[in-house]
């Protein structure tokens, strides 16, 4: 009897462990988000054209491909070699948040992709990827005939043109396209990811949006672009005089988005694509509080994650 105690322990230790220890593994699949580009289209080396990572497990989405996108995606630690990107979303076509879509394409390819990158994006996407094929089309015969022994077909795409509503839906990833209001252009979307652990909307570029707000309400993360709205003015240069009148219809202002983010109540809002016009990381919180939120907010900076 004076050693049951030390049996009872041994019978304990000895036994397996309970199904309430297994989140560790939940967890591991829990998604990320990582910021590979928080720009626009001026060339700011801090600030990399606009894109976004979410990491889902080994699964990898690609949020709009701006400039030096693979090598952010290098950067953050994220995997390059043989073809880690589940699907690429765009959000519309302008030229800053698309110009690294060749760069996704090709480097990809190079980097041992063998079958079809699924793209999903509005129309006029398809017209756009076949124009990048061809565009690189000796690059494509010289890297698959020659010495590089590059796999023939590897560099294909999959083009989804979409409409808004649920564009894919597989494995406990959930994703959304919102419609968003981008001036003049046609169809741009906003995305909304629901994946293990997480609930996200990106707002893309957009004037403010009941839909984005409607998406937006109570998720883990809003990542929204923005601007100073007390630094709009006119701009010294042909047309600059439409640069306030531009602004206002394409994008959202500060106190816009703290207007915004005080109705949705997300629990964390990032600022991204941020049309900075010289302000600093406290002047756009400053103008986030006067639009009404008082919810934590960050200012996205290339390679955070979330």
């Amino acid at each position: 009897m004076r050693f049951a105690w030390l049996a009872a322990l041994l019978a304990v230790a000895a036994s397996p462990r309970p199904a309430a220890c297994a989140p560790s593994a939940a967890r591991a699949e829990s998604a990320a988000v990582i910021l590979l580009g928080t720009g626009m289209p001026f060339p700011d080396a801090h600030a990399q054209g606009p894109a976004f990572a979410v990491a889902v497990g080994a699964r990898l989405f690609l949020f709009d491909a701006g400039a030096g996108v693979m090598r952010q995606m290098n950067a953050a630690g994220l995997p390059v070699r043989n073809g880690p990107i589940t699907a690429v979303f765009l959000t519309h076509l302008h030229s800053d948040h698309t110009l690294g879509l060749p760069d996704v394409i090709l480097t990809s390819w190079v980097m041992r992709r063998t079958k079809p990158l699924p793209i999903y994006g509005p129309p006029g996407t398809a017209a756009m990827t076949r124009s990048i094929l061809e565009a690189w089309k000796e690059d494509i015969a010289i890297r698959t005939q020659g010495l590089e022994h590059e796999t023939p077909g590897g560099q294909r795409v999959e083009v989804h043109e979409i409409r808004a509503g649920v564009v894919y839906d597989s494995a406990g990833v959930r994703i959304r396209a919102i419609p968003v209001k981008h001036g003049t252009w046609k169809t741009a979307f906003g995305y909304r990811i629901d994946a293990p652990g997480k609930s996200i909307v990106i707002s893309g570029d957009t004037a403010p949006c009941a839909e984005i707000e409607s998406a937006a309400k109570g998720v883990d993360l809003l990542l929204h672009e923005v601007y100073p709205a007390a630094l709009l003015k006119p701009e010294d240069r042909p047309g600059g005089e439409d640069w306030p009148r531009y602004m206002r219809t394409f994008h959202t202002s500060d106190r816009e988005l703290g207007a915004i983010a005080a109705r949705a109540k997300p629990k964390h809002l990032v600022l991204i694509h941020i049309v900075r016009m010289g302000a600093s990381d406290e002047q756009l919180i400053t103008g986030i509080r006067s639009g009404g939120f008082r919810g934590a907010v960050s200012v996205g900076h290339d390679l955070d994650r979330y």
